[in-house]
């Protein structure tokens, strides 16, 4: 079987696709990722074969025009206009597709694709696929915030489907069926109709090694957080990476050690770190969570899933559409707490730390995310779906 992986040039959105697609090729499937061109070097750095397609679009410019409101706004000059519905960010995704879809269709064809697997927002993807008369197939990052798009997508992407030979009204806009790598519980209402595939999520934060040395366990009566606030929002502005804000917040926090896990080219945006905190540089993140007891970060889907996959609570600040969804579910179900920008001053984030440290107040945190946890290891494994994937593969195809 060959596979196809496609994403817009989002390291993120790669990522998730990472699991599955090693699998497939530890199975003995043939696979092939294909963006464009900017994100070629990360793709050949997670070991898997790559090509690039299209054109690259300015995805940092687009995605800064979709930062929450707040008083404080550094982005407010440059936030896209909201307008329709669905989700704000449609009008990218769309200009994405527009980039890759006869790349996307052009390799299916001529590598002779057996399906297309891509990212939810990566819309090339089933348009590509109907052309080259192929299943498609949707594997989830997390929520899915598409979901209330999907009778958007033909109108929105008609355009493309004619110009690559596809009736707008007669293909399925999320695939023949979606891989969801969500726990039971976590998942967003979806339509029952479209036929789901659970798989169990496995982390990949990115391409790195652990720290060296590797990180000692907490002192005796200590509790330990992890600061993470991700690849996205440096990239967008550094008035919007408050890692280092969280950190001299929870630093004078009685009995709780520090650990602020960024890149190399975040540590300067970190400002003056208190004695005591510790810096991690280009760990994947969850090497630094077996020996911790809460997370703090920015709310995107991998942070999440991967703190989850450890049974760890959260407590999240987000700033875009998508890291408020997935706030929004780590709050419905109770594996931890929420602030907007505007109240994550370092009392609030002190208070709400404390909070989900604290035995008894914090144990109901602590339980939900230790029954995510639970659910999403009762999955079945990126090895098996590998597996059911190929027999879905040839029951479409028959």
């Amino acid at each position: 079987m060959r596979v196809l992986f496609t994403t817009w040039a989002w390291p993120s959105h790669l990522y998730a696709l990472v699991p599955l697609a090693w699998a497939c090729r530890s199975a003995g499937h043939e696979v092939l990722v294909v963006s464009q061109p900017e994100l070629l070097p990360l793709i050949e750095r997670t070991g898997l074969p790559g090509t690039a397609v299209g054109k690259d679009v300015d995805g940092v410019g687009m995605v800064r025009g979709y930062v929450l409101p707040s008083k404080d706004d550094p982005t407010a000059d440059r936030r896209a206009p909201r307008g329709g519905k669905g989700p704000r960010a449609l009008q990218m995704f769309t200009a994405h597709a527009d980039s890759m879809v006869d790349g996307v269709t052009e390799t299916a064809r001529g590598w002779g694709a057996d399906v297309v697997v891509s990212e939810p927002t990566a819309l090339a993807g089933p348009l590509a696929a109907a052309a080259a008369g192929i299943p498609a197939v949707r594997l989830l990052y997390g929520a899915d915030l598409m979901a209330r798009a999907r009778p958007l997508l033909p109108g929105a992407l008609a355009p493309l489907a004619e110009r690559v030979g596809v009736d707008p009204e007669g293909y399925h806009p999320f695939g023949d069926f979606t891989i969801d790598p969500c726990p039971p519980g976590f998942q967003a209402p979806a339509p029952a109709e479209h036929p789901r595939v659970p798989m169990r999520y496995v982390p990949f934060n990115g391409p790195g090694t652990p720290p060296d040395p590797p990180l000692p366990l907490p002192r005796s009566g200590h509790r330990r957080v992890v600061i993470t606030w991700g690849h996205t929002m440096a990239r967008l502005d550094p008035a919007l990476f408050l890692a280092g804000h969280a950190a001299r917040a929870l630093a004078a926090l009685p009995g709780t050690e520090v650990v602020l896990a960024v890149t190399a080219a975040q540590r300067p945006l970190l400002g003056e770190v208190p004695d005591g905190v510790r810096v991690v540089l280009d760990a994947p993140l969850h090497t630094l969570l077996g020996s911790a007891d809460l997370v703090v970060a920015h709310g995107g889907a991998g942070t999440v899933l991967t703190s989850l996959r450890a049974g760890l609570p959260l407590l999240l600040v987000p700033q875009l559409p998508d890291h408020a969804g997935h706030a929004a579910r780590v709050l419905a179900t109770g594996a931890g707490e929420v602030l907007t920008r505007d109240e994550a001053s370092a009392e609030r984030l002190r208070a709400e730390a404390a909070g989900l440290l604290d035995r008894e107040e914090g144990a109901g945190r602590r339980e939900a995310a230790r029954t995510l946890r639970d659910g999403m290891l009762e999955q079945p494994a990126p090895a098996t779906v590998v597996g059911e994937l190929a027999e879905r593969v040839v029951a479409c195809a028959a």
